[in-house]
């Protein structure tokens, strides 16, 4: 297993972490899984014998029941098993049992402290966007929450990259905490974090793990076209992420997946996730499987590097279009992008001549 560093930080987390929302899953989280106890520890056994460092949860999976899994397996185990849980979704009926307020981060962080059963909570994370409350006031109660002793490092998922850059101008502007990393949703088929988010995080240090990295299991080589889908996927019973809006595009990223899989001998999911951990500023991606063989399967890709001929067949059926203001910027500033810009840019360079 590789391990590297998240961010600016001296945290070095392994390439691969396990993903747990289908651990005791209830209620609508119940659509992705819904393990046991005997079958969620032998989950991590495997994750943990293949190198894993990290178990990814949020206080909002099944209201809990997925954090005191995680509190119940890890029970004496070694301190370095990392942990990290999130913070932002409704947890209750009251008007203040939502968002990021103070309140809400402070009460939630111990909540989930009872439930892992730990001291502290190794990557907190701001789990989506809250308008309604001050950025300053967010940031504050994660630095409080950090010098107390119970959170070791802060971060987001989902967020804008405006959203980002305005938390990391009040965390600079009133020195507190600043975004280790960001979680987002980021595969072969959903590549819109090239836009902003891939070079923020690179221009900031702020780290990039991925969550549903073959999408929902979308991306496998188990959906193929005019195939019925197996009846064990989270979309047939409805989850309805991620959203899909060109069936024959997904398609054709599956062919191809599936395509360089076998003439690898190897599951197209496995290259899905080599290709997520050779994109620029990627340092974990987060894996969820329902069983052991599955969960193995995907583990491999660590050591699995795509050839340049590989990764060209992939841009050719999944590359997306560069928006506004990205193709004024790629016909006439191309001799003076930077490395963050580039993460955008090379493959759109490879393909056209600059005018200027």
């Amino acid at each position: 297993m590789e391990y590297r560093q998240l961010g600016r930080s001296g945290l070095k987390v392994s390439l691969h972490a396990i993903g747990t929302m289908n651990f005791a899953g209830t209620g609508f989280f119940e659509k992705v899984g819904s393990l046991g106890l005997a079958e969620t520890t032998r989950l991590v056994d495997v994750a943990l014998d293949h190198g894993v460092n990290l178990i990814d949860t949020s206080n909002v999976y099944s209201t809990g029941r997925s954090e005191e899994a995680v509190g119940e397996i890890l029970k004496g185990r070694s301190s370095q098993i990392l942990v990290g849980t999130k913070v932002r979704f409704t947890m209750g009926p009251g008007p203040n049992e939502v968002g990021l307020s103070r309140f809400h981060i402070i009460e939630q962080c111990e909540a989930s402290l009872r439930r892992l059963q730990r001291d502290h909570i190794d990557i907190y994370y701001l789990h989506q966007w809250d308008g309604s409350t001050p950025v300053e006031e967010t940031m504050e109660a994660l630095d409080t929450l950090v010098k107390h002793g119970k959170l070791r490092y802060v971060a987001c998922s989902n967020f804008s990259a405006w959203h980002i850059m305005k938390c990391l101008m009040a965390s600079e502007r009133h020195n507190l905490q600043r975004f280790v990393c960001q979680q987002i949703h980021y595969t072969v088929e959903a590549r819109e974090a090239e836009y902003e988010l891939i070079p923020l995080g690179l221009d900031q240090g702020v780290g990039v793990q991925v969550w549903s990295p073959i999408a929902g299991g979308l991306l496998s080589g188990k959906f193929r076209r005019n195939a019925p889908p197996p009846d064990i996927s989270r979309h047939i019973a409805g989850w309805g992420e991620p959203p899909i809006r060109d069936e024959n595009r997904l398609y054709a990223i599956i062919d191809t997946l599936v395509k360089i899989g076998d003439a690898r001998g190897v599951s197209a999911a496995q290259i899905a996730l080599a290709w997520l951990g050779g994109r620029p500023g990627v340092a974990n991606i987060i894996v969820g499987a329902r069983t052991e063989a599955q969960l193995k399967d995907n583990l491999a890709a660590a050591a699995l590097t795509l050839t340049a001929e590989e990764l060209q067949q992939i841009d050719d059926v999944s590359l997306l279009p560069l928006l506004y203001p990205y193709w004024h910027q790629n016909s006439t500033a191309a001799s003076r992008l930077g490395a963050a810009d580039l993460a955008l840019h090379a493959p759109h360079l490879a393909r056209a001549k600059p005018r200027m």
